[in-house]
Protein backbone atom coordinates (compact mmCIF):
# COMPACT_ATOMS: atom_id res chain seq x y z
CA UNK A 1 0.00 0.00 0.00
CA UNK A 2 2.82 2.42 0.93
CA UNK A 3 4.61 1.69 -2.35
CA UNK A 4 1.38 2.46 -4.26
CA UNK A 5 1.05 5.81 -2.48
CA UNK A 6 4.69 6.66 -3.28
CA UNK A 7 4.23 5.75 -6.95
CA UNK A 8 1.08 7.86 -7.19
CA UNK A 9 2.82 10.82 -5.57
CA UNK A 10 5.78 10.52 -7.99
CA UNK A 11 3.40 10.39 -10.96
CA UNK A 12 1.54 13.51 -9.85
CA UNK A 13 4.84 15.34 -9.31
CA UNK A 14 6.07 14.32 -12.78
CA UNK A 15 2.87 15.64 -14.41
CA UNK A 16 3.15 18.94 -12.51
CA UNK A 17 6.81 19.28 -13.52
CA UNK A 18 5.87 18.59 -17.16
CA UNK A 19 3.17 21.26 -17.07
CA UNK A 20 5.68 23.83 -15.82
CA UNK A 21 8.17 22.91 -18.55
CA UNK A 22 5.47 23.24 -21.23
CA UNK A 23 4.15 26.58 -19.92
CA UNK A 24 7.65 28.10 -19.75
CA UNK A 25 8.55 26.76 -23.21
CA UNK A 26 5.45 28.26 -24.80
CA UNK A 27 5.95 31.49 -22.87
CA UNK A 28 9.44 31.84 -24.41
CA UNK A 29 8.12 31.04 -27.89
CA UNK A 30 10.02 27.77 -28.22
CA UNK A 31 8.96 24.56 -29.93
CA UNK A 32 9.78 21.18 -28.42
CA UNK A 33 12.52 20.84 -31.04
CA UNK A 34 13.94 24.24 -30.08
CA UNK A 35 14.03 23.25 -26.41
CA UNK A 36 15.60 19.87 -27.15
CA UNK A 37 18.36 21.49 -29.23
CA UNK A 38 21.18 19.14 -30.07
CA UNK A 39 21.12 17.42 -26.68
CA UNK A 40 17.75 15.63 -26.76
CA UNK A 41 15.06 14.61 -29.18
CA UNK A 42 11.68 16.29 -29.55
CA UNK A 43 10.08 13.03 -28.38
CA UNK A 44 12.02 13.11 -25.09
CA UNK A 45 10.84 16.65 -24.37
CA UNK A 46 7.29 15.54 -25.18
CA UNK A 47 7.55 12.68 -22.69
CA UNK A 48 8.73 15.10 -19.97
CA UNK A 49 5.87 17.52 -20.68
CA UNK A 50 3.29 14.70 -20.53
CA UNK A 51 4.72 13.39 -17.25
CA UNK A 52 5.75 10.12 -18.82
CA UNK A 53 9.35 10.47 -17.74
CA UNK A 54 11.14 12.46 -15.09
CA UNK A 55 14.46 14.12 -15.96
CA UNK A 56 17.61 13.60 -13.92
CA UNK A 57 18.86 16.41 -11.71
CA UNK A 58 21.51 17.23 -14.32
CA UNK A 59 18.90 17.41 -17.08
CA UNK A 60 16.62 19.46 -14.84
CA UNK A 61 19.37 22.04 -14.39
CA UNK A 62 20.01 22.18 -18.16
CA UNK A 63 16.29 22.63 -18.93
CA UNK A 64 15.97 25.33 -16.26
CA UNK A 65 18.83 27.30 -17.81
CA UNK A 66 17.26 27.01 -21.29
CA UNK A 67 13.89 28.16 -19.91
CA UNK A 68 15.27 31.07 -17.90
CA UNK A 69 14.39 29.75 -14.46
CA UNK A 70 15.96 27.56 -11.79
CA UNK A 71 15.69 23.85 -11.06
CA UNK A 72 13.78 24.48 -7.82
CA UNK A 73 10.95 26.10 -9.75
CA UNK A 74 10.69 23.21 -12.21
CA UNK A 75 10.81 20.72 -9.35
CA UNK A 76 8.33 22.34 -6.94
CA UNK A 77 6.80 25.40 -8.57
CA UNK A 78 8.70 27.73 -6.23
CA UNK A 79 11.96 29.33 -7.30
CA UNK A 80 14.88 29.41 -4.90
CA UNK A 81 14.70 33.21 -4.90
CA UNK A 82 10.99 33.23 -4.01
CA UNK A 83 11.47 30.61 -1.33
CA UNK A 84 14.35 32.56 0.22
CA UNK A 85 12.21 35.68 0.22
CA UNK A 86 9.27 33.89 1.85
CA UNK A 87 11.49 32.28 4.47
CA UNK A 88 12.95 35.70 5.34
CA UNK A 89 9.44 37.12 5.82
CA UNK A 90 8.44 34.19 8.03
CA UNK A 91 11.67 34.44 10.03
CA UNK A 92 10.94 38.11 10.79
CA UNK A 93 7.41 37.20 11.87
CA UNK A 94 8.70 34.37 14.10
CA UNK A 95 11.18 36.76 15.70
CA UNK A 96 8.33 39.18 16.46
CA UNK A 97 6.35 36.33 18.04
CA UNK A 98 9.36 35.40 20.20
CA UNK A 99 9.35 38.91 21.67
CA UNK A 100 5.53 38.71 21.96
CA UNK A 101 4.97 41.48 19.40
CA UNK A 102 2.06 39.77 17.70
CA UNK A 103 0.79 42.85 15.85
CA UNK A 104 4.15 43.14 14.07
CA UNK A 105 4.10 39.43 13.21
CA UNK A 106 0.70 39.80 11.53
CA UNK A 107 1.90 42.91 9.69
CA UNK A 108 5.01 41.07 8.43
CA UNK A 109 2.81 38.35 6.96
CA UNK A 110 0.25 40.75 5.44
CA UNK A 111 -0.34 39.74 1.84
CA UNK A 112 1.68 36.56 2.27
CA UNK A 113 -1.33 34.52 3.42
CA UNK A 114 -3.17 34.83 0.09
CA UNK A 115 -0.21 33.34 -1.77
CA UNK A 116 0.39 30.32 0.46
CA UNK A 117 -0.94 27.80 -2.03
CA UNK A 118 1.99 28.65 -4.33
CA UNK A 119 4.58 28.19 -1.60
CA UNK A 120 6.71 25.16 -1.01
CA UNK A 121 4.61 23.02 1.38
CA UNK A 122 7.10 23.14 4.26
CA UNK A 123 7.43 26.92 3.93
CA UNK A 124 3.66 27.31 3.70
CA UNK A 125 3.07 25.27 6.87
CA UNK A 126 5.66 27.28 8.74
CA UNK A 127 4.10 30.57 7.66
CA UNK A 128 0.56 29.46 8.45
CA UNK A 129 1.65 28.35 11.93
CA UNK A 130 3.30 31.71 12.60
CA UNK A 131 0.30 33.71 11.40
CA UNK A 132 -2.15 31.52 13.33
CA UNK A 133 -0.09 31.79 16.54
CA UNK A 134 0.04 35.58 16.28
CA UNK A 135 -3.69 35.90 15.57
CA UNK A 136 -4.52 33.55 18.42
CA UNK A 137 -2.58 35.71 20.88
CA UNK A 138 -4.46 38.75 19.63
CA UNK A 139 -7.73 37.01 20.52
CA UNK A 140 -8.64 36.17 16.89
CA UNK A 141 -9.33 32.53 17.66
CA UNK A 142 -11.66 31.64 14.77
CA UNK A 143 -9.31 33.02 12.07
CA UNK A 144 -6.44 31.22 13.82
CA UNK A 145 -8.34 27.93 13.68
CA UNK A 146 -8.99 28.39 9.95
CA UNK A 147 -5.27 28.97 9.31
CA UNK A 148 -4.35 25.91 11.38
CA UNK A 149 -6.86 23.83 9.43
CA UNK A 150 -5.06 24.76 6.20
CA UNK A 151 -1.72 23.99 7.80
CA UNK A 152 -3.01 20.58 8.90
CA UNK A 153 -4.08 19.72 5.33
CA UNK A 154 -0.63 20.61 4.00
CA UNK A 155 1.15 18.74 6.80
CA UNK A 156 -0.74 15.53 5.93
CA UNK A 157 1.00 15.29 2.53
CA UNK A 158 2.98 12.04 2.04
CA UNK A 159 6.38 13.70 2.38
CA UNK A 160 5.42 15.63 5.53
CA UNK A 161 7.19 14.70 8.76
CA UNK A 162 5.64 13.53 12.03
CA UNK A 163 7.22 16.49 13.83
CA UNK A 164 5.59 18.91 11.38
CA UNK A 165 2.20 17.26 11.96
CA UNK A 166 2.78 17.27 15.72
CA UNK A 167 3.54 21.01 15.64
CA UNK A 168 0.24 21.69 13.86
CA UNK A 169 -1.75 19.51 16.29
CA UNK A 170 -0.04 21.17 19.26
CA UNK A 171 -1.10 24.62 18.11
CA UNK A 172 -4.60 23.41 17.33
CA UNK A 173 -4.77 22.03 20.87
CA UNK A 174 -3.70 25.36 22.36
CA UNK A 175 -6.30 27.21 20.29
CA UNK A 176 -9.02 24.79 21.38
CA UNK A 177 -7.95 25.26 25.00
CA UNK A 178 -8.37 29.01 24.63
CA UNK A 179 -11.86 28.36 23.23
CA UNK A 180 -12.60 26.26 26.34
CA UNK A 181 -12.95 23.04 24.29
CA UNK A 182 -10.88 21.21 26.87
CA UNK A 183 -11.65 17.61 25.92
CA UNK A 184 -10.89 18.32 22.27
CA UNK A 185 -7.69 20.11 23.28
CA UNK A 186 -6.51 17.11 25.31
CA UNK A 187 -7.15 14.80 22.34
CA UNK A 188 -5.18 17.03 19.95
CA UNK A 189 -2.29 17.48 22.38
CA UNK A 190 -2.13 13.73 23.06
CA UNK A 191 -1.97 13.03 19.31
CA UNK A 192 0.79 15.64 18.97
CA UNK A 193 2.76 14.01 21.78
CA UNK A 194 2.46 10.55 20.21
CA UNK A 195 3.65 11.83 16.81
CA UNK A 196 6.59 13.68 18.34
CA UNK A 197 7.62 10.66 20.42
CA UNK A 198 7.68 8.27 17.46
CA UNK A 199 9.55 10.64 15.15
CA UNK A 200 13.28 10.08 14.58
CA UNK A 201 13.69 13.87 14.40
CA UNK A 202 14.62 15.35 17.82
CA UNK A 203 11.60 17.16 19.28
CA UNK A 204 12.12 17.38 23.05
CA UNK A 205 11.32 21.11 23.16
CA UNK A 206 8.04 20.54 21.33
CA UNK A 207 7.20 17.61 23.63
CA UNK A 208 7.85 19.78 26.69
CA UNK A 209 5.48 22.46 25.41
CA UNK A 210 2.80 19.90 24.54
CA UNK A 211 3.02 18.46 28.07
CA UNK A 212 2.90 21.94 29.59
CA UNK A 213 -0.32 22.81 27.73
CA UNK A 214 -1.91 19.42 28.36
CA UNK A 215 -1.19 20.03 32.04
CA UNK A 216 -3.21 23.26 31.77
CA UNK A 217 -6.10 21.26 30.35
CA UNK A 218 -5.99 18.75 33.19
CA UNK A 219 -5.83 21.63 35.67
CA UNK A 220 -9.03 23.07 34.17
CA UNK A 221 -10.65 19.66 34.64
CA UNK A 222 -9.39 19.56 38.25
CA UNK A 223 -7.40 16.42 37.48
CA UNK A 224 -4.48 17.52 39.63
CA UNK A 225 -2.56 14.22 39.49
CA UNK A 226 -2.52 14.14 35.68
CA UNK A 227 -1.57 17.85 35.61
CA UNK A 228 1.31 17.25 38.01
CA UNK A 229 2.60 14.24 36.05
CA UNK A 230 2.69 16.19 32.79
CA UNK A 231 4.49 19.12 34.42
CA UNK A 232 7.12 16.82 35.94
CA UNK A 233 7.77 15.16 32.55
CA UNK A 234 7.96 18.57 30.87
CA UNK A 235 10.43 19.80 33.48
CA UNK A 236 12.66 16.76 32.93
CA UNK A 237 12.75 17.51 29.20
CA UNK A 238 13.46 21.22 29.77
CA UNK A 239 16.27 20.43 32.21
CA UNK A 240 17.86 17.99 29.75
CA UNK A 241 17.67 20.62 26.99
CA UNK A 242 19.09 23.34 29.27
CA UNK A 243 16.28 25.50 27.84
CA UNK A 244 15.65 28.38 30.25
CA UNK A 245 12.53 29.67 28.52
CA UNK A 246 10.81 26.28 28.47
CA UNK A 247 11.88 25.61 32.06
CA UNK A 248 10.37 28.95 33.12
CA UNK A 249 7.04 28.16 31.42
CA UNK A 250 6.87 24.74 33.08
CA UNK A 251 7.80 26.08 36.52
CA UNK A 252 5.02 28.66 36.15
CA UNK A 253 2.52 25.84 35.60
CA UNK A 254 4.00 23.85 38.47
CA UNK A 255 3.41 26.87 40.73
CA UNK A 256 -0.25 27.11 39.70
CA UNK A 257 -0.81 23.39 40.34
CA UNK A 258 0.84 23.57 43.76
CA UNK A 259 -1.28 26.62 44.63
CA UNK A 260 -4.52 24.82 43.70
CA UNK A 261 -3.46 21.93 45.94
CA UNK A 262 -2.90 24.25 48.90
CA UNK A 263 0.92 23.89 48.76
CA UNK A 264 1.47 27.63 48.93
CA UNK A 265 5.12 27.62 50.07
CA UNK A 266 6.04 25.22 47.26
CA UNK A 267 4.00 27.29 44.81
CA UNK A 268 5.89 30.44 45.83
CA UNK A 269 9.23 28.66 45.39
CA UNK A 270 8.31 27.57 41.85
CA UNK A 271 7.04 31.08 41.04
CA UNK A 272 10.22 32.75 42.26
CA UNK A 273 12.36 30.34 40.21
CA UNK A 274 10.27 31.04 37.11
CA UNK A 275 10.42 34.80 37.69
CA UNK A 276 14.24 34.69 37.96
CA UNK A 277 14.46 32.78 34.67
CA UNK A 278 12.12 35.19 32.89
CA UNK A 279 14.19 38.13 34.16
CA UNK A 280 17.33 36.41 32.94
CA UNK A 281 15.96 36.05 29.39
CA UNK A 282 14.38 39.53 29.57
CA UNK A 283 10.80 38.30 29.08
CA UNK A 284 9.06 41.22 30.79
CA UNK A 285 5.54 40.11 29.89
CA UNK A 286 5.95 36.85 31.80
CA UNK A 287 7.75 38.63 34.63
CA UNK A 288 4.55 40.65 35.03
CA UNK A 289 2.42 37.50 35.02
CA UNK A 290 4.63 35.97 37.70
CA UNK A 291 4.29 39.11 39.82
CA UNK A 292 0.52 38.62 39.58
CA UNK A 293 0.92 35.01 40.71
CA UNK A 294 3.22 36.01 43.57
CA UNK A 295 0.69 38.63 44.64
CA UNK A 296 -2.01 36.01 44.98
CA UNK A 297 0.31 33.69 46.90
CA UNK A 298 1.37 36.48 49.25
CA UNK A 299 -2.27 37.12 50.07
CA UNK A 300 -2.94 33.42 50.69
CA UNK A 301 0.08 33.38 53.01
CA UNK A 302 -1.38 36.26 55.02
CA UNK A 303 0.52 39.29 53.74
CA UNK A 304 -2.07 41.57 52.12
CA UNK A 305 0.24 44.59 51.83
CA UNK A 306 2.92 42.59 50.04
CA UNK A 307 0.21 41.15 47.78
CA UNK A 308 -0.95 44.63 46.78
CA UNK A 309 2.64 45.65 46.05
CA UNK A 310 3.22 42.68 43.76
CA UNK A 311 -0.09 43.21 41.96
CA UNK A 312 0.51 46.93 41.40
CA UNK A 313 3.93 46.07 39.95
CA UNK A 314 2.29 43.45 37.72
CA UNK A 315 -0.19 46.06 36.49
CA UNK A 316 2.62 48.53 35.69
CA UNK A 317 4.61 45.91 33.77
CA UNK A 318 1.52 44.96 31.76
CA UNK A 319 0.97 48.59 30.78
CA UNK A 320 4.66 48.97 29.89
CA UNK A 321 4.59 45.99 27.51
CA UNK A 322 1.21 47.02 26.09
CA UNK A 323 -0.80 43.99 27.22
CA UNK A 324 -4.39 44.92 28.11
CA UNK A 325 -5.20 41.33 29.03
CA UNK A 326 -2.33 41.05 31.51
CA UNK A 327 -3.28 44.45 32.95
CA UNK A 328 -6.84 43.14 33.35
CA UNK A 329 -5.62 40.03 35.19
CA UNK A 330 -3.56 42.17 37.58
CA UNK A 331 -6.34 44.64 38.34
CA UNK A 332 -8.82 41.77 38.74
CA UNK A 333 -6.49 40.18 41.30
CA UNK A 334 -6.21 43.52 43.09
CA UNK A 335 -10.00 43.65 43.20
CA UNK A 336 -10.00 40.22 44.88
CA UNK A 337 -7.58 41.43 47.56
CA UNK A 338 -9.52 44.63 48.23
CA UNK A 339 -12.78 42.68 48.40
CA UNK A 340 -11.36 40.26 50.97
CA UNK A 341 -9.92 43.08 53.07
CA UNK A 342 -13.29 44.83 53.29
CA UNK A 343 -12.71 47.56 50.66
CA UNK A 344 -15.76 46.68 48.57
CA UNK A 345 -16.10 50.05 46.79
CA UNK A 346 -12.47 49.88 45.59
CA UNK A 347 -13.01 46.26 44.57
CA UNK A 348 -16.07 47.27 42.54
CA UNK A 349 -14.13 49.94 40.61
CA UNK A 350 -11.25 47.57 39.89
CA UNK A 351 -13.51 44.71 38.79
CA UNK A 352 -15.28 47.03 36.36
CA UNK A 353 -11.94 48.19 34.98
CA UNK A 354 -10.83 44.60 34.46
CA UNK A 355 -14.05 43.83 32.59
CA UNK A 356 -13.57 46.85 30.35
CA UNK A 357 -10.05 45.69 29.48
CA UNK A 358 -11.25 42.14 28.73
CA UNK A 359 -14.29 43.10 26.66
CA UNK A 360 -14.74 40.78 23.67
CA UNK A 361 -11.89 38.43 24.59
CA UNK A 362 -13.41 34.95 24.37
CA UNK A 363 -9.97 33.50 25.09
CA UNK A 364 -10.14 34.92 28.64
CA UNK A 365 -13.55 33.72 29.75
CA UNK A 366 -12.25 32.42 33.07
CA UNK A 367 -10.88 35.83 34.06
CA UNK A 368 -14.00 37.62 32.79
CA UNK A 369 -16.13 35.30 34.92
CA UNK A 370 -13.90 35.77 37.95
CA UNK A 371 -14.07 39.56 37.60
CA UNK A 372 -17.86 39.35 37.34
CA UNK A 373 -17.92 37.30 40.55
CA UNK A 374 -15.77 39.89 42.35
CA UNK A 375 -18.01 42.68 41.07
CA UNK A 376 -21.10 40.83 42.27
CA UNK A 377 -19.56 40.18 45.71
CA UNK A 378 -18.55 43.82 46.08
CA UNK A 379 -22.10 44.90 45.20
CA UNK A 380 -23.54 42.39 47.66
CA UNK A 381 -21.27 43.75 50.41
CA UNK A 382 -22.73 47.19 49.70
CA UNK A 383 -26.31 45.80 49.95
CA UNK A 384 -27.02 46.53 46.28
CA UNK A 385 -28.85 43.24 45.94
CA UNK A 386 -30.49 43.69 42.53
CA UNK A 387 -27.19 44.72 40.92
CA UNK A 388 -25.38 41.89 42.67
CA UNK A 389 -27.92 39.36 41.42
CA UNK A 390 -27.51 40.57 37.83
CA UNK A 391 -23.74 40.33 38.10
CA UNK A 392 -23.90 36.79 39.51
CA UNK A 393 -26.15 35.81 36.60
CA UNK A 394 -23.67 37.41 34.18
CA UNK A 395 -20.90 35.37 35.79
CA UNK A 396 -22.94 32.18 35.53
CA UNK A 397 -23.55 32.80 31.81
CA UNK A 398 -19.87 33.45 31.17
CA UNK A 399 -18.61 30.53 33.24
CA UNK A 400 -21.08 28.11 31.68
CA UNK A 401 -18.86 28.26 28.59
CA UNK A 402 -15.98 26.74 30.55
CA UNK A 403 -15.55 23.05 31.24
CA UNK A 404 -15.23 23.42 35.03
CA UNK A 405 -18.36 23.15 37.20
CA UNK A 406 -16.45 24.70 40.10
CA UNK A 407 -16.64 28.08 38.37
CA UNK A 408 -20.42 27.88 37.96
CA UNK A 409 -20.78 26.62 41.52
CA UNK A 410 -19.22 29.87 42.74
CA UNK A 411 -21.94 31.81 40.91
CA UNK A 412 -24.67 29.62 42.44
CA UNK A 413 -23.26 30.15 45.94
CA UNK A 414 -23.30 33.89 45.28
CA UNK A 415 -26.92 33.78 44.14
CA UNK A 416 -27.71 31.77 47.26
CA UNK A 417 -26.16 34.53 49.36
CA UNK A 418 -28.34 37.11 47.60
CA UNK A 419 -31.45 35.01 48.30
CA UNK A 420 -30.43 34.58 51.94
CA UNK A 421 -29.88 38.34 52.33
CA UNK A 422 -33.44 38.84 51.04
CA UNK A 423 -34.77 36.35 53.57
CA UNK A 424 -35.65 33.65 51.01
CA UNK A 425 -34.00 30.77 52.85
CA UNK A 426 -35.66 28.10 50.71
CA UNK A 427 -34.20 29.51 47.48
CA UNK A 428 -30.84 29.99 49.18
CA UNK A 429 -30.80 26.35 50.34
CA UNK A 430 -31.69 25.15 46.82
CA UNK A 431 -28.81 27.12 45.27
CA UNK A 432 -26.30 26.01 47.93
CA UNK A 433 -27.32 22.39 47.41
CA UNK A 434 -26.98 22.76 43.64
CA UNK A 435 -23.45 24.08 44.07
CA UNK A 436 -22.49 21.33 46.53
CA UNK A 437 -23.82 18.58 44.27
CA UNK A 438 -22.00 20.00 41.25
CA UNK A 439 -18.70 20.09 43.13
CA UNK A 440 -19.18 16.50 44.32
CA UNK A 441 -20.31 15.35 40.87
CA UNK A 442 -23.36 13.90 42.63
CA UNK A 443 -27.05 13.95 41.66
CA UNK A 444 -30.25 12.66 43.35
Amino acid sequence: MEQLVDATTDAVAAIALGDRVRQLRIGRGLTQTDLAGERFTKEYVSQIERGKTRPTEQTLGWLAERLGTDADFLRSGVSATARDRDEAVIARAEAAIERQDHETAVAELAGWEEATEAQHPTVAVRGLLALAWARMHLGELRPALALLGRARELAERPDGSDVERAEVLYRLGVCRYKLSSITTAIGLLTQALELAQRSPIPSDRLRAHVLEWRSRCYRRQRDWEAAREDVELALELADALDDEETRAHVLFQASLIAERNGQWILARSYAEQARALYEQIEDRANVGRLLNNLGGLSFLLGNADQAKGYLKDAFRVALDVGSDTDAAHAVSSLAQVHLRTGESAVAEDQARRALDLLAGREDHLDEIGNAQLVLARSLLDQDRLDEAERSFHDAETTLAQLSSVSHRAAAWVGLGDVASRRGDQGEAARLYRRAAEALQDFRF
